[in-house]
């Protein structure tokens, strides 16, 4: 999202005017950078500045059932809107800060407001509730420090305006959260600083350096036009980056065959003439990582090269014949590295310089057989987890989201076909478990016109399932489908244990129990293919307006083989004995 001058309001309102509050003043900001939904749980610290944001017309104030899902969901709120926002008071900035955690791991901007103690409780040898019984109240702060890029303490009106533009245009200049703390006493009080409409925001763009840009573009195109077949690897950073778009010009231009590392997946479109798929080592889509391994020279845009994308540090490529283009940096093999380069320029730039090469591709397509289709199932047989998902793929279309939890889900969501225009995310780095459920709910309100279909794991469910009572006090469609094996199969594969088998819910049945006759929701349970082809006819027929809940009763022992071969690997990677002294 790009943020500049807008149309200035020169309107001012009375010094006294309750519209000239702290309040008032970040409700407009908020607004004014495409935030319209806030996310929250209400407190006594916090209590007078929701009042103002109640207060203003623009602003939708979204009541959570806990902390750490009002992180989730602003967190998928800034996936689909490119900005997020929450608020919680003291006690809950430490349960929301797992989320924040998450979303700094993720660059994305999100904006953290904690109602804070009374300002003129600061510097006393007063102890309050709601503090961890000292006379110092910044331990919250220090602990937010590690996961934010910049943190305001709101507890003087006099430069409470000036600290809340830098912390939001620091958020959206670095794509990470931060944190501002607001005294409870201040979010009402008049202050001459309010008193007009605030400006919009005009960020300066970050420029690269040309002769820089020059220099490595030069040296890129060399590299990679004296190679034989070469191709091209998409990663997570080109979010961050905003260099998308440049990315999929240079993928046309070149005619190289073209990959998502996994955390990628939803940023390329799929439907490109010459994508292979996902590229992720042992577990990549078929025939992807001979054609990416086997190259000459590849390009990599963005990659995050940690021992969850690199299946624990197994992949076969050779640093001599990568380009590794990060948001402000490019190093062509060994050396040289060119700094202050901005990706999206660079690509932009490479694009006009390569020879087209189809190479790659072409050798792709010598090797490539189709895909089989799962068996079918005899006549009430228990569902497997591959016929699930054909039946999923075929949900698809550019009206639809993808949110895929933490876990198996990973694996079988990364095999779907994604159609033009159909949204796709998951947490691959922080890999929190119950991250899915908040941020199905953000991603939902901030992209109402599509249809959200989540798949959620059991273990995940458990650990956040309240926040199904706010997508129905939202009225959303979400269709959840809840894996139910009994057990975290995940943990099952990286290192087995009992502590892997979790209490069996009745799901459907607490589902049931929150929706309590208020709202639009569907629930059933399917055992067999028979069962899901009629739940799935449902949600998009007659329950279509409704959130609909699918559980699906799975064996326990039925795994993707990918995520079998993940786990041995990673589990070797974590369980790696240290080095001798």
């Amino acid at each position: 999202m790009d943020f500049k001058i807008g149309a200035i309001q020169n309107s001012t309102v009375p010094f006294n005017s309750p519209d000239s509050t702290l309040g008032r003043y970040l409700a407009r900001r908020l607004v004014q950078i495409g935030v319209t939904d806030v996310f929250s749980v209400p407190g006594d610290f916090n209590l007078t500045l929701l009042d103002h944001l109640v207060a203003e017309p623009e602003l939708n104030l979204i009541g959570c059932c806990n902390e750490l899902n009002v992180g989730y969901a602003a967190d998928g709120y800034a996936r689909a809107r490119g900005v997020g926002a929450c608020v919680v008071t003291t006690v809950g900035g430490l349960s929301v800060i797992n989320a924040i955690a998450g979303a700094y791991s993720e660059n994305l901007p999100l904006i953290c407001i904690v109602g804070g103690p009374n300002s003129n409780d600061y510097g006393t040898n007063r102890i309050l509730h709601h503090t961890i019984g000292l006379h110092d109240f910044s331990q919250e702060l220090r602990c937010f420090q590690t996961v934010t890029c910049y943190q305001a303490v709101l507890n003087n009106l006099d430069d409470a305006h000036e600290l809340i533009d830098t912390a939001i245009s620091t958020c959206l200049k670095e794509s990470k959260p931060v944190y501002i703390s607001v005294g409870c006493n201040l979010s009402g009080i008049p202050h001459p600083t309010f008193s007009r409409e605030p400006v919009p925001f005009s960020l300066s763009p970050r420029l690269s350096n040309l002769m820089g840009l020059e220099a490595a573009v030069e040296a890129a195109a060399e590299f990679l036009n004296r190679a034989v077949k070469p191709v091209l690897v998409a990663g997570q950073n080109m979010r961050v980056a905003k260099a998308c778009d440049a990315f999929v010009e240079l993928a046309y231009s070149c005619g190289y065959a073209v990959a998502v590392m996994p955390a990628t997946k939803g940023l390329v479109p799929e439907h490109h003439p010459h994508f292979l798929g996902t590229y992720w080592g042992a577990v990549s889509t078929t025939f992807c990582a001979e054609i990416v391994e086997s190259a000459d020279a590849y390009l990599f845009a963005g990659p995050i090269f940690n021992d969850y994308s690199t299946v624990g540090y197994s992949l076969l490529l050779k640093k001599e014949k990568a380009i590794i283009v990060q948001p402000d940096r490019v190093t062509i093999g060994n050396g040289p590295a060119f700094g202050c380069v901005l990706m999206r320029d660079f690509l932009a730039a490479l694009a006009k310089r390569l020879k087209h090469n189809p190479t790659s591709y072409e050798n792709y397509l010598r090797i490539y057989v189709p895909g089989g289709q799962p068996l079918k199932c005899e006549p009430k047989e228990a569902l497997r987890v591959n016929v699930l998902f054909q039946h999923i793929q075929n949900m698809l279309s550019g009206e639809s989201a993808v949110i895929a939890e933490t876990g198996d889900s990973w694996f079988n969501c990364q095999k779907l076909k994604l159609p033009q225009g159909c949204g796709y995310e998951f947490q691959m780095q922080y890999g929190s478990i119950g991250w899915s459920v908040g941020a199905s709910l953000g991603y939902a309100q901030a992209a109402p016109e599509k249809r959200v279909i989540a798949c959620i794991g059991d273990g995940s469910f458990q650990v956040t399932a309240q926040d199904i009572s706010t997508m129905l006090r939202c009225g959303q469609r979400t269709i959840i489908f809840l894996m139910n094996n009994v057990g975290y199969r995940i943990g099952v594969e990286i290192h087995d244990g009992p502590y892997n088998v979790i209490k069996n819910w009745n799901y459907t049945g607490l589902v049931d129990a929150i929706h309590n006759g208020e709202g639009k929701c569907w629930t059933t349970k399917v055992y067999c293919e028979e069962e899901l082809v009629e739940a799935i006819e449902a949600a998009n027929g007659a329950k279509k307006d409704c959130l609909c809940f699918i559980e699906v009763i799975l064996h326990k022992d039925d795994t993707s083989k990918e995520l079998l071969q993940w786990g041995s690997r990673v589990s070797a990677a974590i369980s790696r004995p240290s080095n001798p002294q």
